[in-house]
């Protein structure tokens, strides 16, 4: 089959899909065979087996669907084996959802739960098995020479060298470099790649040698170019590819959605969107609700104390900017005097004569925060994020600090991954902001629970507190 994958790509990744939907259909009826014919108890009795064998006709089309838009159909060589297994069980688990709702409004059949259940967890293990032995036997057969693309890279700045190192880091995709195609470095190299002539010089190399794809990766410097050369592979039969030089200094995640037709590319985009958004709030308020409760006796005990030693309000309100740039007021237990900003806002300073015998205490370890849970519960923050500024400050932050505003992206947080390598309080805010921007980059749930047992093992203990 590798030999013909070159000129039928189309035919194998229908063979593909045709493979992919048998799976799903053997999961599905395994499924109720596993349910029922196995020796598990089943109280209502053994359903007769034509509705199961129906619901296929429902089931095919809709993982079919399901596994075209997830890009299961598309080249992926380059792509990692994790990368597809994840494709794979987000197309699945969004099937076994809407078959779900489906089984649930369907009248006159009562589907069973279990058979569902069983059938989420064989579909995409079957599907994956069978992916990764044929990912398997064509990186064997491409590192024997069989199944080869042979490229060529168009440009000679860092985006160039960047997809070259890529290239040569997966050897199993079957690309096999050429060649660089560049000007002012004939002779020389990128990356290691030797650079075989000038731009001038691509419809000869085309005619010269077999070129199966041509890659442009020009660098915005060279960004001039890319019509020329672009004109220059209008009428080549090779397969062009443009790899766009379009984040450079971008700190976030990009996306690519359709506008009638029109690709458009996001750069200023998060990963905590979706259900990422929706489990990270949940438990933001399960957390937040629980450790009030627990927590209870001793913010009473702290306001009692505030309020025996210095008299006025027990928690002081402050404006601070969150989630898209929207102002909230922060809580926290008062720890300086109640007229502390008589004058105006201002950061507080070693031996802040302003500052309560108290307040030093709870700040230095960070009891002061302890009101901001019902901020999280509220939703005006979360347990983990960025710590919010006050607005006051923000206009000079993001004048001065590329990127600042993109750590709004995501609701300001109690603790933060800042916060727990020591950027709190005065410190840098430039490195306070880096720090912020590699979270709203690398959010998972997963960096959530590590800055929260970080910030545990920390005691708390805030070495910037004046």
């Amino acid at each position: 089959m590798v030999f013909m994958l070159y000129r039928y790509s189309d035919v194998f990744r229908s063979l593909l899909a045709v493979v992919d939907m048998s799976w799903v259909a053997t999961a599905w009826l395994g499924a109720y065979v596993l349910r029922f014919d196995l020796g598990i108890p089943a109280p209502l009795g053994r359903p007769a087996p034509e509705p199961y064998v129906y619901a296929l006709a429902v089931i095919l089309p809709l993982f079919l669907a399901l596994f075209l838009s997830h890009g299961l159909y598309e080249a992926r060589r380059m792509d990692s084996p994790l990368g597809e297994a994840s494709a794979v069980i987000r197309a699945t688990a969004t099937g076994v959802v809407m078959l779900a709702a489906f089984t649930f409004f369907a009248r006159g059949v009562s589907y069973s739960r279990l058979v569902l259940g069983f059938f989420a967890v064989f579909a995409p293990i079957g599907v994956i098995a069978f992916r990764s032995s044929v990912r398997f036997a064509l990186r064997r057969a491409r590192l024997r020479g069989f199944n080869i693309r042979y490229v060529l890279v168009v440009g000679s700045g860092p985006l160039a060298e960047s997809v070259i190192h890529r290239i040569g880091g997966r050897p199993g995709a079957g690309l096999r470099l050429l060649g660089v195609v560049a000007d002012g470095a004939i002779g020389g190299a990128v990356a290691g790649t030797p650079v075989i002539g000038g731009y001038a010089d691509l419809k000869a190399i085309l005619r010269e040698q077999r070129v199966d794809q041509v890659i442009i990766a020009l660098s915005r410097h060279e960004s001039e170019r890319f019509e020329k050369v672009a004109a220059e592979l209008s009428d080549e039969i090779v397969n062009v590819k443009v790899v766009p030089d379009l984040l450079h200094g971008v700190n976030l995640r990009s996306s690519v959605e359709s506008l009638d037709g029109i690709p458009v590319i996001g750069l200023q985009e998060t990963g905590l969107s979706g259900w990422g958004a929706l489990v990270k709030r949940l438990f933001d308020i399960v957390a937040s609700a629980a450790l009030l409760v627990l927590l209870g006796p001793i913010m009473a005990s702290i306001a009692a104390a505030i309020r025996l030693t210095s008299g006025g309000p027990v928690l002081y309100r402050q404006d601070r900017m969150g989630h898209d740039g929207r102002v909230f007021q922060m809580l926290k237990f008062r720890s300086m005097q109640a007229d502390a900003e008589s004058e105006g806002p201002g950061w507080t300073r070693v031996d802040d004569p302003r500052r309560s015998r108290l307040g030093r205490w709870l700040r230095a370890r960070s009891l002061d925060e302890l009101p901001q849970l019902w901020n999280v519960l509220r939703g005006d923050m979360s347990l983990v994020g960025p710590r919010p500024d006050r607005p006051a400050y923000i206009e000079a932050f993001r004048r001065e600090i590329p990127g600042y505003m993109l750590r709004h992206q995501v609701r300001a947080g109690m603790t933060g991954w800042a916060q727990v390598h020591g950027w709190r309080g005065d410190t840098s805010i430039q490195e306070r902001v880096e720090h912020d921007l590699y979270y709203v980059q690398r959010w998972s749930f997963w960096l959530d629970l590590r800055i929260l047992l970080m910030t545990l093992l920390r005691g708390g203990r805030n070495d910037t507190a004046y």
